[in-house]
């Protein structure tokens, strides 16, 4: 039953049915180099966001990996796309949450 929908549907994706066909780390990187592009372009650097990307490289322990953290901060980098009005990086990160959160 699970082929024949995967076949009804063509190239859609849907991670209810399989995560097959997406690529959610390389995606969440994608989420990630675009957070550090819009911070880039922030006059200032806000105290949230120094926290967020020092948890990229952790003192010790393993670090986390990207879809981990943008899963856990997905509200906070909506907020930061909203506020840079940054429309292309609003649409990713919502399909991101769509197939990979």
């Amino acid at each position: 039953m699970e082929e024949q929908q995967q076949t009804d549907r063509g190239s859609e994706t849907d991670r209810y049915i399989s995560f097959d066909g997406i690529d959610c780390n390389g995606n969440a990187r994608r989420v990630m180099e675009l957070i550090e592009r819009n911070l880039a372009a922030s006059p200032q650097s806000i105290a949230f966001w120094e926290y967020f990307m020092a948890k990229r490289k952790p003192r010790s322990g393993p670090p986390p990996d990207d879809l981990f953290l943008v899963h856990c901060h997905i509200n906070q980098i909506r907020e930061l796309f909203e506020e840079r009005a940054d429309a292309e990086a609003l649409a990713f990160l919502l399909r991101v949450e769509e197939e990979c959160c």
